[in-house]
């Protein structure tokens, strides 16, 4: 029977059962061919599988990435409602900015407009749902992060993270993720993010995550 991640030793940052609950791997029914290198499998039933072992690859690569950027200077956006709040929680978390909901045509290239913003670095959630933002990115010259299905196209897009950004759960678990690997990166001391497992740290980390769901945590 044929499964939905590689086999093999990789040491992915949480154990790959755990991005298979949250659905990360689940793609769509469409593909196009700038995500062809990430997509694992086809399903009986069309839906195309994303390889999860290059998901948590690119989670640790756009969190260097972004590392290296001065916080207030990174704009997490987000067209799509389910990431709202992981948006905003992972802006608060690394004291990034966040643009969620209708993105503001001019928000990155007309200064005269209110939420006028200039940032370094643009984190999005979906390049389909989030084009006006990037647009605007590449029109003033700064580089794009996006969570890439298996429907979307890439050229505007800098570093690909391919995931599931239509689920709920997926989008907070990649969101956490990113700013728990963004906070390692600028705190070296830190236990390493492969680090997060047994029973305590899985504890904390389903507090976290739901954190990013927004679901109240006791």
């Amino acid at each position: 029977m044929e499964t939905d991640i590689k086999e093999g030793d990789y040491e992915s940052l949480i154990p790959m059962e755990e991005y298979l609950a949250a659905g990360v791997h689940i793609g769509t029914q469409q593909k196009t061919n700038d995500m062809l290198p990430f997509i694992y499998r086809v399903r009986t039933d069309g839906l195309y599988v994303l390889d999860v072992q290059s998901t948590d690859n690119r989670i640790r690569a756009a969190a260097k990435l972004l590392a290296k950027y001065e916080p207030s200077r990174i704009l997490v956006v987000s067209v799509r409602q389910y990431g709202y709040h992981p948006a905003n929680m992972l802006a608060r978390s690394i004291g990034a900015r966040a643009a969620v909901g209708r993105f503001m045509p001019g928000t990155l290239t007309n200064p005269t407009l209110e939420n006028y913003n200039e940032p370094d670095i643009l984190l999005v959630t979906d390049p389909a749902n989030d084009v006006q933002a990037i647009t605007e990115a590449v029109s003033v010259g700064i580089p794009v992060v996006a969570m890439c299905d298996t429907n979307n196209m890439t050229s505007n897009v800098d570093l690909v993270i391919p995931t599931n950004n239509k689920g709920r759960k997926a989008l907070a678990l990649l969101y956490w993720l990113i700013a728990k690997e963004i906070s390692r990166e600028r705190n070296p001391v830190q236990p390493q993010g492969r680090g997060l497992r047994g029973a305590r740290l899985r504890g904390a980390r389903v507090r976290g995550i739901n954190l990013y769901l927004g679901l109240n945590v006791v």
